[in-house]
């Protein structure tokens, strides 16, 4: 599955691009990859929806901000989000064209005689929720889901007629699949133009209709649909499966899969961010005369460590590049696994053990240094403060 890619590598500028540059370099791609200049081409049309996407986010100051602290993870972003698509459709695409090409928005400069034609149906995006364990937040993981949605009819292919059966010129619009409506303002006549309401902006409309879908060209089905999760998402995060959501009408343009990404409570880590925390129960012999110690890594390995003589509790290690990798894409290297320490002290002890013990009882080494008091007392006072 291809990445979403950095808004400001789609429009190919810098981040301290003005306004003016944003729009200039969203102007190009748009005339480059604009579907009237790229019939049928699916690849020219994904790129035009990722230009317009990133245009409508740095072109407005807020979400620009927001995008520029958060990334795709930016709170209350609308229009984009973690690994997703964009909210928008074509139609909202084109709707932006009135402040990049001026005039009506979206039908100047492509050959379009003041109309975009026929519409193109786009199939509803699905939603779905998947619970990832730590371990394969970590290393990537590929599900498989059978998923319930509108599929293309197998009697009529997708046509919405049935066999034999032709199209004719919708009598609302005239093959235009708009219609336009003139009102009285007070600044004088206002026409505003809408999708036609008999064809749905086909500009045909078909005699005899498939009786099996109704003519809409879909029918309810089933698809196992494997969706490939990369290794580093978090809890909220959205994965676009881009064209596996339902069929468009008529032969349209399939929706999407947005999968809204979940954690599994684990029993060995706590996340923070791209590094883990493991707090680690060491036994007061190997704090005391120091030793080697092992601790597990999220990879599943266990990895030797070397504890110092007389290590305290509450010390910490840190090891660097033993936390979770950052999203291909979105950071680089992995996080680090941060290592708190703290002693056990047995509840019970044998007879020897307590004779053992009492013998330092009144040693000065046992009884810890000014030094280890006022760190303790450091960390104390930090806890409540």
């Amino acid at each position: 599955m291809a990445q979403k890619r950095d808004y400001y590598e789609v429009l190919g500028v810098d981040k301290n691009a003005t306004e003016d540059q944003i729009k200039k370099a969203y102007r190009t791609i748009a005339i480059k990859y604009h579907p009237d200049r790229n019939p049928g081409n699916k690849e020219a049309e994904e790129k035009f929806k990722e230009a317009a996407e990133a245009y409508d986010v740095l072109h407005d100051p807020q979400k620009r901000q927001q995008y520029d602290q958060f990334g795709f993870n930016a709170p209350g972003s609308g229009g984009f989000d973690p690994f997703g698509g964009t909210s928008m459709n074509m139609d909202d695409i084109f709707s932006m064209f009135g402040d990049i090409f001026g005039g009506r928005a979206g039908f100047s400069g492509f050959g379009g005689g003041g109309s975009r034609g026929r519409q193109q149906h786009r199939g509803s995006d699905l939603r779905l929720k998947v619970k990832l364990s730590l371990e394969e937040i970590a290393h990537g993981v590929t599900k498989k889901f059978k998923v319930r949605k509108d599929i293309t009819c197998s009697h009529c292919h997708g046509t919405g007629a049935e066999a034999g059966s032709t199209s004719e010129q919708c009598p609302t619009c005239h093959g235009s699949g708009v219609i336009t409506h003139t009102t009285q303002s007070i600044f004088g006549m206002m026409q505003t133009q809408g999708v036609c309401p008999t064809c749905g902006g086909e500009g045909t409309v078909i005699k005899n209709k498939c009786k099996h879908c109704g003519g809409t060209g879909v029918e309810k089905g089933e698809e196992v649909v494997e969706i490939k999760i990369p290794a580093g998402v978090a809890e909220g995060m959205v994965v676009n499966i881009p064209g596996k959501g339902n069929a468009g009408r008529h032969k349209g343009i399939n929706g999407d899969i947005q999968v809204y990404i979940e954690e599994e409570e684990n029993n060995t880590y706590i996340r923070d961010g791209n590094d883990l925390i493991y707090n680690l129960l060491l036994d007061f012999p190997t704090a005391a005369l120091g030793g080697d110690i092992e601790i597990p890594t999220i990879e599943g390995t266990r990895l030797k460590v070397k504890m110092e003589p007389g290590t305290q509790p509450g010390k910490t290690l840190r090891l660097r590049g033993k936390g979770l990798p950052a999203v291909k894409g979105y950071g680089r290297g992995n996080g680090d696994m941060v290592v708190n320490i703290s002693v056990y002290v047995p509840k019970t002890l044998t007879r020897e053990e307590k004779e053992a013990i009492e013998r330092f009882r009144h040693s000065d080494n046992f009884k810890g240094d000014a030094d280890t008091k006022r760190s303790i007392f450091q960390r104390f006072k930090n806890y409540f403060s």
